[in-house]
């Protein structure tokens, strides 16, 4: 199925490109997300006419996302678990708990699907560099400072 991006996705387009994806892609997430249109005459005449006011709203976005990276950037976050003795945590610090954390210290808020973690929820105490990618050009990178709470 051909559809015409409303915006940029990562490893597909920018705004107003032409691509040809998988039709159960296209109906199942780009369309419902108004990321994308079904690439027919009128839709392509729709969106020349559109250009100027699509563009505007994905710089203002631009913007957003670069502002609260420079506040995102660099910091720490702690975020207290219970631990045993040995510095394992009992369960784990996922991306939902570091979203919580973000939002507790007043930092903004994010969706938890932004949250980039390498190596999978954080299983021990320590220090641990996460990214947030707020935008498909801005990746905001902070450390994760899991700190032990011995249970008794």
């Amino acid at each position: 199925m051909q559809v015409i991006l409303l915006e940029k996705v990562v490893n597909l387009g920018d705004l107003g490109d032409v691509v040809r994806v998988r039709s159960g892609y296209a109906r199942n997430y780009l369309i419902p997300q108004k990321m994308a249109r079904r690439a027919t005459p009128d839709a392509l005449k729709e969106f020349e006419a559109r250009r100027a006011e699509l563009e505007q709203a994905q710089a203002e976005k631009l913007a957003a996302a670069q502002a609260q990276a420079e506040k995102l950037n660099g910091i720490t976050v702690a975020i207290p678990q219970k631990a045993g003795v040995d510095g394992r945590l009992f369960g784990s610090v996922t991306s939902m708990d570091i979203v919580r954390a973000i939002e507790r210290d007043g930092l903004g808020t994010i969706e938890k699907s932004k949250v980039r973690m390498p190596d999978g929820a954080l299983k021990a105490v320590g220090e641990y560099p996460v990214q947030v990618a707020l935008h498909p050009d801005v990746v905001a990178e902070l450390t994760i400072d899991v700190q032990g709470e011995v249970a008794s």
